[in-house]
């Protein structure tokens, strides 16, 4: 009986068709169970573990990206729906983006929620409705000027 406990874990060998032949294509270890993977290798696990496309998970990376940086890097964990309201009506007022590219937004941050942090807000149960309370406090912030100058 072969005692395979103390025994390193093989290293995984990512293979690509090159010229006819396999050839490893990347080396990656095994990381220890202490090491918890990075907030967005933990987000581009979530997309590949249900299969989405290549292009869903450019695009939700992307919006998480912009939501962090857009709130001066602050993890998403400490941060929830008032935050994910101002970064989409930001992307409303400031960036002028249309409603299609805002529901892709927020499709993203609620993945990232739902799926990657697996927190149940009250908000998270009814995207729809926060959806037409975002899309009625943009009415009326665009009507009446500005946010800034309805607060100042």
């Amino acid at each position: 009986m072969i005692d395979i406990t103390n025994r390193p874990r093989p290293t995984n060998h990512a293979l690509a068709v090159i010229d006819g032949g396999l050839i490893p294509r990347a080396s990656v270890q095994p990381s220890s169970t202490t090491d918890k993977p990075k907030l967005l290798d933990q987000v581009r696990q979530a997309i590949r573990t249900r299969h989405y496309s290549d292009k869903t998970e450019k695009a939700y990376i992307h919006w998480i990206k912009r939501y962090i940086f857009f709130h001066d890097k602050r993890h998403p964990a400490e941060m929830a729906e008032p935050e994910i309201g101002r970064f989409l009506s930001s992307l409303a007022t400031d960036g002028h983006v249309s409603a299609s590219t805002q529901n892709q937004a927020l499709a993203a941050l609620l993945f990232l929620y739902r799926v990657v942090f697996e927190v149940d807000l009250p908000w998270l149960d009814d995207p729809e409705a926060f959806r037409t309370a975002l899309m009625s406090f943009l009415s009326r912030s665009i009507s009446g000027g500005t946010l800034a100058s309805r607060i100042g």
